[in-house]
Order: C-alpha cells, then structure tokens, then sequence
C-alpha cells in the first residue's frame, strides 16, 4: 500500500502550476483536487475561454476553426497567469504552440500528465464533448497526437506518470513530483 503524500511544501503556494497532457488524462480532475490540497484557485482553460467566448470549444472550433481558438486559448492563459498563483488545466494543444509554450513555462511549473494511449482511449470514448474526436477513432487520434505532441510535452518542468490510479493516487504523485522539483531547486 503506497504512503500518502507529506504535507505540500509552502512553496508549492507561490507559483501557479499549470497541468498539461493529451485529452483524457485528468487534467482538469487532477487540477481540482490538487487546487484543493494546496489551498489554491482552480482554473480550467477551456472553461475560462468558453466564458470568455460565450459558446462551448466544440461551437469555437466549428465555427472559427483551431488556429482562432489557439490563438484565444493563447490570450486567455496570458491573463490567467497574470493573476495570482493557481492550478491551472490547460487543454490538450495548448503547450504544443511555441508562443503558448513559452508563456507557460515562464509564469508556472509545468507538469506533464502522462498515461498509456488505451487508458486515454478508454476514458474519452465516455464523451462526444470533445471535437478532435468527432467521427472518429480515439485510440488513433490520441496516437496521432502523442506522436505530434510528445516532443512539447516534454519540455514540461515536469512528468508525472498517472496511469489508471484513482485521481487522488494522480494528486499524490503530482505532490511528490513537486515537493521533489521544489527540494533539488533549493
């Protein structure tokens, strides 16, 4: 039986984190949960920007396409970073682009959550909310963009390997995985 996570370090508290990896991987439900461990703000990109746009991803994308909607993802997580330190869930693509990238890496610690492709598979075949998936196969697509994203994903300050634990075993390896970054760093 694995060791619960120590207690976060306060110096988790004082940079935002931002949670990034393909669709499925638990993003979104990691973040929250780990916001709540350290007692910091949860923000959800594609929430932000569909309350920002006023429609749903799915009506950005068919209306005005990916580069419009990377460019407002681009613009959205400026502002967030901006603000004070979160726990922030970027969208699948949002760290493959140069530009959202660099902005990432220097207003947060970036940790990139990681699975095996038939757990991704799995888990978002649950759901027709996700318009990359449309029609189509997800185990192709998520090979497709593991094969295309990957090498950006890497270039995360850090990897957590989350598996098909529960979201708490996720929270906990993202706090070890932290706790260890913050310790080297000092």
């Amino acid at each position: 039986m694995p060791q619960p996570a120590p207690a976060p370090p306060p110096e988790l508290r004082q940079r935002t984190i931002a949670l990034v990896g393909l669709m499925g991987v638990g993003k979104s439900s990691i973040g929250r949960r780990l916001a709540r461990a350290l007692d910091l703000p949860f923000f959800d990109a594609d929430e932000e920007i569909e309350r920002a746009a006023g429609r749903s991803v799915a009506e950005i994308f068919a209306e005005r396409g990916e580069t419009e909607f990377r460019d407002g993802e681009r613009r959205v997580i400026a502002r967030l970073l901006a603000g004070p330190p979160h726990v922030l869930a970027t969208g699948g693509g949002a760290f493959v682009r140069p530009d959202t990238r660099a902005i990432l890496k220097a207003g947060a610690v970036t940790v990139w959550l990681k699975a095996d492709l038939p757990i991704l598979a799995r888990r978002v075949a649950r759901k027709d909310t996700r318009p990359l998936l449309r029609g189509r196969d997800p185990l192709q697509v998520l090979t497709e963009q593991a094969e295309a994203r990957y090498p950006a994903y890497a270039e995360a300050d850090l990897t957590v390997d989350c598996g098909d634990g529960s979201h708490a075993a996720g929270v906990d390896a993202v706090l070890r995985a932290l706790a260890a970054h913050v310790k080297a760093a000092a």
